[in-house]
C-alpha cells in the first residue's frame, strides 16, 4: 500500500505522541494569536466560540492525513482546500496564498520544536523530511511558491515571521478565550509551554517567558514516559472532558534513533 507518510517516516512518530502534538499546538496557537490574517479565524466565529475543540479538528484532519494511505490522504486534503474555499467564497475574498504558507510553516517549525523540547535533537534528513512532508500537503491544496528545502524553509520561515506577525485585539481576545476556557492553572501552563517552543521574536511580542520553569517537569516526563505514571502530561494539559481524545492521539510508529542535533533547534532554544 502507497502511503502518504511513510511509516517509519519522523512525522507519524511527532503525530503519533500525545504529549508532542498538544505541544504543536500550544506553538500554533500562540502564532496564530499575531497572525496579520487571524481575522479569518474569526470570520465564522468557531474558534473564539471553541478554541480547545477547533485544536482537536485540527488534530483530527493532520492525522488523517499523516498515517492514511495516499489516496485517503489526498482526499482529506481536497476536503480541507473545499471547506477554504467555501469560507472564501461566503466572504467575497480570497484567503491570502502567505497565510496559507504561514500555517504550513507553524506546522513544521513546532513539529521540530516540539519533538526535540519532549524527545531528543532531530537529524538535518528528518528536518528535510518534516519539510517535504508539510510542502507536499500544500501543494495538493495549491499553495505556491513553497520551499524545496529545509535550508529554503528556514529563510522563508524567517521573513514570514519578520512580516506576518503583529499584536492586535484579536490576539488579545484569544488569549482571553484561552484562559476563559482552560481555567487558571492551565493557562498558565500553556504560556509556559509556548515559552519553550516559540521562537524568540513571538515571545517577545506576546511577552512571554521562556518556560524554563517547565524544564524539571520536561525531565521528569521524559523518565517516566515509558510508564503509566506519565500520564500526568496529557492530564495536566486539557480539562478532564477532553482527556479521552487526548489518550486517543496515542498511535506511536517506529522510528530510528538519531544522533545529531537539527541547526532549527539551536537557533530557537530558549536562552537558560
Amino acid at each position: 500500500m502507497e502511503y502518504f507518510v511513510a511509516p517509519t517516516s519522523i512525522v507519524r512518530r511527532i503525530w503519533g505522541t500525545a504529549d508532542t502534538v498538544m505541544f504543536v499546538f500550544a506553538g500554533a496557537a500562540a502564532e496564530f494569536a499575531l497572525n496579520k490574517a487571524v481575522d479569518w479565524l474569526y470570520f465564522t466565529g468557531r474558534l473564539p466560540a471553541d478554541p480547545l475543540g477547533r485544536l482537536f479538528s485540527t488534530v483530527d484532519y493532520a492525522r488523517r492525513i499523516v498515517f492514511a494511505d495516499r489516496a485517503g490522504a489526498e482526499r482529506t486534503i481536497d476536503t480541507i482546500a473545499a471547506i477554504h474555499g467555501a469560507v472564501e467564497a461566503k466572504r467575497g475574498q480570497a484567503i491570502p496564498d502567505w497565510a496559507y504558507r504561514d500555517v504550513l510553516f507553524m506546522l513544521i517549525a513546532y513539529s521540530i520544536r516540539a519533538f526535540e523540547v519532549l524527545e531528543r535533537p532531530l537529524t538535518l534528513p528528518e528536518c528535510e523530511e518534516i519539510v517535504a512532508v508539510f510542502c507536499r500537503l500544500g501543494q495538493r491544496m495549491g499553495i505556491p511558491d513553497l520551499p524545496h528545502s529545509y535550508a529554503a524553509w528556514q529563510v522563508a520561515r524567517a521573513q514570514h515571521l519578520a512580516e506576518n506577525l503583529a499584536p492586535s485585539r484579536y490576539t488579545t481576545d484569544l488569549y482571553l478565550q484561552y484562559r476563559r476556557h482552560l481555567g487558571g492553572p492551565r493557562y498558565w501552563l500553556l504560556r509556559g509551554m509556548q515559552g519553550l517552543v516559540v521562537p524568540p521574536h513571538v515571545r517577545k511580542l506576546l511577552e512571554l517567558h521562556s518556560g524554563t520553569w517547565l524544564q524539571p517537569a520536561i525531565a521528569l516526563y521524559r523518565s517516566t514516559k515509558h510508564l503509566n505514571l506519565s500520564q500526568w502530561a496529557k492530564n495536566a494539559m486539557l480539562p478532564a472532558e477532553y482527556q479521552a481524545r487526548i489518550h486517543a492521539l496515542d498511535h506511536i510508529p517506529e522510528t530510528a534513533p538519531a544522533p545529531k542535533g537539527c541547526p532549527y533547534a539551536a537557533a530557537h532554544r530558549p536562552a537558560k
